[in-house]
């Protein structure tokens, strides 16, 4: 067998980190719908909410 993911979202921006990294962590706790802590500190707080959104209705 090959792994693969269940499910593809396509997003416009990753959630990143004022040093440019991206929030994989963040990522993962969307896609299984668990609460994830202050993204304040993030660069662009903003994305998060749209992916999670969209994770939700199942857009992909």
């Amino acid at each position: 067998d090959v792994a693969r993911p269940d499910r593809i979202v396509f997003t416009p921006e990753l959630p990143k980190t004022r040093s440019g990294k991206i929030m994989r962590r963040l990522l993962e706790d969307i896609a299984r719908g668990e609460e994830f802590g202050d993204v304040s500190a993030l660069r662009n707080p903003e994305v998060v909410g749209e992916i999670e959104s969209t994770v939700r209705r199942g857009d992909d």
